[in-house]
């Protein structure tokens, strides 16, 4: 077992065990190390302690969580839901596919891919010149179920392996030093206008912080769509970039994941602790 396979199967023991507040000592057993090497492990790779791991993970769910983010309403001017198209922090900007691209089926695009570690667990990821067009976590899909689904949404393109050219996408999310002047990373996607419409609204929501899915769907000014809302989240077709785990329920309830609540709560929690200092 990788070292990331030990922190992503570390976290995700935590989740679900974080009713019963496991021990430094149970935990690192799960993961079959010593407490010792299992805690400085966890701190390099989650940028945290399994401490403070789990304090979060336990004060920061649900509703609590909802009450102390700030509304997507409220900041809608701000973030450029009613006025300029500027995208949280400058970190990522969308461009859709227009209509011509999305006639011609990808032709003449040339896509390359790559699967790459991270704390969170393995990632598939795939590119085109402008920008990111797929990620998702390999928890329940084979290569060739990925890599089959990128061909249906891109018929004529090229598609070929290519880590180096995928590794930035993957350093951009998870490097503690993102903002040391790569740019904005683009991504490069085909939706319908109202799919775009909320994956935008999503990349207004700051890390660390949820909304529900009727806020979102008030930010867009279609206060009854939260089930359409819903329906193009779920449709995302790159996690973590856009980042679909920040929208829950109302009621405070995770609402769905494709990988899963516990991959949910896992990454919610794991962006939560990204910027607070590690102490060993």
């Amino acid at each position: 077992m990788s070292d990331y396979d030990r922190i992503a199967s570390a976290m995700a023991y935590l989740v679900e065990r974080a009713i019963d507040q496991p021990s430094l000592e149970e935990i690192a057993a799960h993961v079959h190390l010593s407490p010792y090497h299992f805690q400085r492990l966890f701190c390099r790779w989650a940028g945290t302690t399994p401490k403070r791991f789990l304090q979060v993970l336990t004060l920061e769910r649900g509703k609590g969580l909802l009450n102390n983010s700030r509304s997507l309403l409220d900041v809608s001017h701000e973030l450029g839901l009613s006025g300029s198209s500027r995208l949280h922090d400058h970190f990522v900007q969308l461009e859709a596919v227009t209509p011509g691209e999305y006639k011609n089926r990808g032709k003449d695009v040339q896509i390359e891919y790559g699967v790459h570690p991270t704390p969170l667990g393995p990632m598939f990821v795939a590119v085109t010149l402008r920008g990111v067009c797929r990620a998702a976590f390999m928890d329940f899909n084979s290569m060739e179920e990925l890599l089959d689904d990128l061909h249906n949404d891109w018929p004529l393109s090229s598609i070929s392996e290519n880590l180096a050219s995928t590794r930035h996408a993957i350093d951009a999310f998870f490097s503690s030093d993102t903002a040391s002047g790569q740019g904005p990373l683009s991504l490069h996607v085909t939706g319908t206008n109202f799919q775009i419409a909320v994956w935008r609204a999503l990349l207004k929501i700051p890390p660390g912080a949820v909304a529900s899915y009727a806020e979102v769907a008030r930010a867009l000014g279609a206060p009854k769509s939260a089930r359409a809302v819903g329906n193009a989240i779920g449709a995302n077709p790159v996690a973590l970039l856009i980042p679909c785990h920040r929208v829950i329920q109302q009621s405070g309830a995770l609402g769905g994941y494709r990988w899963g609540p516990t991959k949910k709560l896992m990454v919610q929690t794991w962006e939560k602790m990204r910027d607070e200092p590690v102490a060993l």
